[in-house]
């Protein structure tokens, strides 16, 4: 259930958007947050949650219920994204590739084939996907990407590799950006195809929890009825969109774990025989951390009013990834002050959720690229160029 609500945004949300908040929360606090300490430790994905995660309907959560979607509105995705993350980023982000990153380009762009074969058995979770967009030498400039599919003898044969993907030691398919003829396309890559090889990546500090892999291809042949009807950046792109917003949600679930964290952890740490709740100090740190957080939850619930009437644009998608992000980012920090030397003791989710966060703020967009997304879109020039 929503932890959070000082402006009353409760009242905004119809039944069924509730409904599913409440069923996401109460799992969260079910089947997450009893487990995620341990896995975040041992640097695992809880497997074992993927059939629940599909029995709760979170694959596919905006798509038709022919191709095994729930057919709900966005408000209801971003509800949702918003309860798994206050979990884990990590359960938060292995949903997300999964609805915005694989589910949503091949029924956006697949052929009806395609989306019989593919969607059902994703939506039901027998099917891992992933996204291969970022490479080693190209992360906010994809545009640069060298990975490349020739056309030969009614195939595309596909080279190259692709760094930091969600799920690709474990997906079973691959959506892939590649150029062919110097024009992105995507691709849909199997994982048992020849030449197709994962690899993951080991020592990280953050989303400790989530698998992060790189993949490599070298002389992988698709077959042409795996190709994405879509030509150029605006196919992977429009993925990033869909995943940004559920970003802006998921962000706001992080923040309001950590406040709670911290209002807690304030009302019953006692310091000169009283709890440091009544200190000035201490109250400016949650009222500001409760001032931010509400901030952020109006700007998701426009945004995803705005999303569920099609009339979002990418700019405002990117000021909701950019504001929640950092807003929680600094949420974090602050609740690991309040916390002391206790901060830092995984008995709290404030250093997992901290840690978590650094990556949440780079990946899809860094908090520096959308600043200069929106920064073209009020002023009409282009950093880029």
């Amino acid at each position: 259930m929503q932890k959070i609500d000082y402006y009353n945004i409760d009242e905004l949300f119809t039944i069924e958007e509730k409904l599913i908040r409440d069923s996401v929360s109460d799992f969260c606090d079910r089947e997450i947050i009893p487990i995620i300490s341990e896995h975040y430790r041992n640097a695992t994905f809880p497997m074992g949650i993927i059939p629940k995660l599909a029995e709760l309907g979170l694959f596919g959560i905006t798509l038709p219920t022919e191709y095994g979607g729930s057919g709900a509105n966005y408000t209801s995705y971003g509800l949702a994204m918003q309860e798994l993350e206050r979990g884990d980023s990590a359960i938060r982000s292995f949903v997300s590739v999964q609805n915005s990153l694989v589910m949503y380009p091949i029924f956006t762009y697949g052929t009806e084939e395609q989306r019989k074969k593919w969607l059902p058995k994703l939506a039901k979770g027998e099917l891992i996907g992933c996204f291969g967009l970022t490479e080693p030498d190209y992360g906010s400039n994809p545009a640069g990407m060298i990975t490349t599919a020739k056309h030969a003898n009614g195939k595309f044969i596909l080279n190259g590799s692709k760094m930091w993907i969600t799920n690709g030691s474990i997906a079973d398919i691959a959506v892939v950006w590649a150029k062919i003829n110097d024009v992105v396309c995507g691709l849909i890559v199997e994982k048992d195809m020849r030449g197709f090889q994962t690899y993951e990546m080991k020592n990280k500090l953050s989303l400790r929890a989530s698998i992060t892999s790189e993949l490599i291809f070298q002389d992988v042949e698709v077959p042409e009825e795996n190709i994405l009807n879509v030509k150029g950046l605006k196919g992977p792109l429009s993925c990033l969109n869909q995943a940004r917003f559920g970003i802006s949600w998921g962000a706001i679930g992080s923040a309001i774990a950590v406040y709670e964290s911290a209002l807690n952890y304030a009302k019953t740490r006692i310091q000169f025989d009283k709890p440091i709740a009544s200190f000035q100090l201490i109250q400016e740190k949650l009222v500001w951390m409760l001032n931010e957080i509400t901030k952020a939850q109006l700007i998701a619930y426009r945004l995803g009013r705005l999303m569920d009437e099609k009339k979002a644009r990418p700019q405002q998608v990117s000021l909701a990834k950019r504001n929640n992000v950092r807003m929680a980012l600094d949420c974090a920090r602050i609740s690991r002050e309040i916390h002391g030397a206790n901060g830092i003791l995984d008995e709290y989710p404030v250093m997992r959720h901290a840690a978590n966060l650094e990556s949440v703020n780079t990946y899809e967009g860094t908090y520096d690229i959308h600043t200069l997304i929106i920064g073209e879109d009020i002023t009409g020039f282009s950093a880029f160029r």
